[in-house]
């Protein structure tokens, strides 16, 4: 009944979208899609904004929970609890396609086997803007950036001086504080921010019940001064300090299941900016990402040894902005990563490996007429072992005289370097009758229309998207005439995602407001659909974990009684999705069913400066996977309070 209510409310709210038309738009200022300022009115790709006062106003721990419920065509999902391994799939393509930054500093894992970035250790209290740029944008982004790109900002000092302190506890014995300094003046501005998350946890894994805890000890700095008229320096860092304890696909609920991963995430950034004149400014930075796991067998499993996986990242870059007028610019750079990785593995022995990636790019901002927007750009990559390649992008967008109607659309090419373990590890380097990896291609194309009707207090957008990418890499295909059991090859096949998403928000009255966001996504697993040598039993060819629909729906009512009183429903109902099997059962495909999840926050505002939170989780304790056979959150509750001043 409660599924039908939410489908027969989605659709009242679709009929009456579709009746209105013409208003004023409120303009929003976006970096990511080229990495300077502009007006999101002049960007012909999809870009979704969270805010600082989005991001205060969310009880989430964690920030992939807050782009779970707030985005369309960002699927996440979580091995267990707290601290577990997830990821956010961007238009249905896995995690290793969408690159991730968090002040201006690429934080994929070098050590982990595709390259990729989890997103299981960002808590929510210390960032002020995300910025979801989806579709292909190798062309600024270079590797990876297939499915789009996730650009985090943390805080910075305001004018001022600003102290706050939170503290939240709940259900699990979870306990989470924070406390931040910051400020600025003239020439400086400074933000420092701690936070330590801890809970004893629950099963990371659906066949058994002991508790898996998490703990998380974070900081974040950033400091910035005006050394003159036309120099700025600028510097960040993040560090965070983990513990989790998870389950390994065991096929016995009575063995002892308590292993451990000890971890470092890292990064930190600094650059000068020099501002030549009006229309000419220079940037050169220097960035460094380092990331370490450490994991511990079970007591009593016989494997005495850690595991070691490092890696860590220097890039230095070059970047010029020559801003002809204000519709009119310019945006080129020069950069290199060198990307290095470290294992100390008891199953694998030592490995110690490197590349480098040099890169040139450029792109071209203009404004065509009074009403048209384009954009066009291009990246050159050298990568030292997997050699050269391009990327190319074109985007369009059509502002409509009213200013409250845009038509956008945009095609690109991209690529993706195989990884470090993908070249070392999995692949057999040493042998002369297998061919070295080369790089993924993709190419994507997506067409949409942005509506802002004020009368009628309604925002919506509308996109249709096409991508694909070929020269896939298969990371456990069995090579026997080589000697090698799994080895990484380039196989045939092709990998495609189209769909729609939809995003909106809508004022029904002054003190409610419905935000909703739908996705449909058609995918098609070349990789293993394609592969002749495949003897698994598929249940279909969907890539995994990806659900062909998916509803988030946000009601926010204000207490006509009080207006400092405000109560938040998030509604999330999931498709049907395929999804391996393990060692528990049987490595042939499984689906995931299909879940309806409501979780309720109550916020109250005391004096303009504090806030309480009480948050019931699961509010009808579904039972539901994102990820077969790993536990979710059962109804649990978590309550805090937070001051600013």
């Amino acid at each position: 009944m409660l599924k039908r209510f939410i489908f027969f409310s989605c659709t009242i709210f679709f009929l009456n979208i579709f009746e209105i038309l013409l208003s004023d738009e409120t303009p929003i200022i976006v970096i990511a899609p080229s990495k300077k300022p502009q007006s999101i009115s002049t960007v012909g790709s999809s870009v979704i904004v969270l805010d600082e006062k989005f991001l205060q106003n969310s009880s989430e721990y964690f920030l992939g929970d807050v782009l779970a419920s707030n985005s369309s065509s960002a699927n996440f999902f979580q091995n267990g609890g707290h601290g577990s391994t997830s990821a956010i799939q961007l238009r249905g393509l896995p995690k290793r396609y969408s690159t991730v930054y968090i002040d201006g500093v690429k934080m994929s894992d070098p050590s982990s086997v595709s390259g990729d970035f989890d997103f299981n250790h960002i808590l929510t209290s210390q960032i002020s803007r995300v910025e979801i740029l989806k579709g292909n944008q190798s062309s600024v982004y270079g590797s990876g950036a297939i499915g789009g790109t996730i650009n985090i900002t943390t805080k910075k000092g305001q004018p001022g001086k600003q102290k706050s302190v939170m503290f939240n506890t709940g259900s699990y014995r979870t306990n989470n504080y924070s406390l931040s300094f910051s400020g600025a003046n003239d020439t400086d501005n400074y933000y420092f921010g701690f936070e330590k998350f801890q809970t004893d946890g629950m099963s990371a894994m659906t066949h058994n019940e002991e508790k898996d805890g998490y703990r998380n000890n974070s900081l974040t700095a950033n400091y910035g001064k005006v050394l003159s008229n036309n120099l700025d320096f600028k510097s960040s860092l993040r560090i965070s300090e983990t513990n989790k304890q998870y389950d390994k696909e065991i096929t016995s609920a009575s063995t002892t299941h308590n292993e451990e991963e000890d971890g470092v995430q890292a990064s930190g950034n600094i650059s000068l900016e020099y501002q030549l004149n009006d229309k000419f400014t220079n940037t050169i930075s220097l960035g460094n990402t380092y990331i370490k796991r450490i994991y511990q067998a079970a007591p009593g499993s016989g494997n005495t040894q850690k595991d070691n996986y490092y890696g860590d990242r220097y890039s230095y870059s070059y970047k010029g902005i020559y801003n002809h007028n204000l519709d009119n610019s310019f945006i080129f750079g020069i950069e290199r990563e060198d990307d290095h990785i470290g294992y100390n593995a008891n199953s694998t022995g030592t490995i110690d490996e490197s590349f480098y990636t040099i890169s040139n790019y450029f792109d071209l901002q203009r404004r065509l007429s009074n009403n048209i927007f384009a954009t066009l750009g291009s990246r050159f990559d050298d990568n030292s072992v997997a050699g050269n390649e391009e990327a190319h992008r074109v985007s369009f967008a059509y502002l409509f005289d009213d200013k409250s109607t845009k038509v956008k659309s945009s095609y690109g090419t991209g690529f993706r370097f195989p990884s470090l373990y993908e070249m070392y590890f999995v692949y057999a380097a040493n042998s002369s009758s297998l061919p070295f990896v080369k790089a993924e291609n993709s190419t994507s194309f997506d067409i949409g229309i942005e509506k802002t009707i004020t009368e009628k207090n309604i925002k919506f957008d509308l996109t249709y998207f096409n991508l694909k990418y070929d020269n896939l890499l298969e990371g456990w295909k069995d090579n026997n005439s080589s000697g090698a059991s799994y080895t990484t090859q380039n196989s045939d096949g092709v990998v495609k995602s189209q769909g729609l998403e939809f995003s909106s928000s809508w004022k029904v009255l002054e003190n409610l407001d419905l935000n909703l966001n739908y996705t449909y996504t058609s995918t098609y697993d070349g990789a293993e659909a394609d592969d002749p040598n495949k003897n698994q039993s598929y249940t279909n060819s969907q890539m995994v974990r990806v659900p062909r629909n998916l509803i988030n729906l946000q009601t926010k009512i204000k207490s006509s009684f009080d207006k400092n009183l405000l109560f938040v429903l998030n509604s999330k109902w999931s498709d049907t999705a395929r999804d391996y099997g393990n060692g528990n059962r049987t490595f042939n495909d499984e689906m995931i069913d299909d879940y309806f999840v409501n979780d309720l926050s109550i916020k109250y505002t005391l004096w303009d400066s504090y806030s309480l939170y009480f948050n019931i989780i699961n509010i009808f304790d579904e039972k539901y996977e994102t990820s077969r056979d790993y536990s979710q959150m059962d109804r649990s509750f978590n309550m805090g309070l937070k001051r600013v001043y």
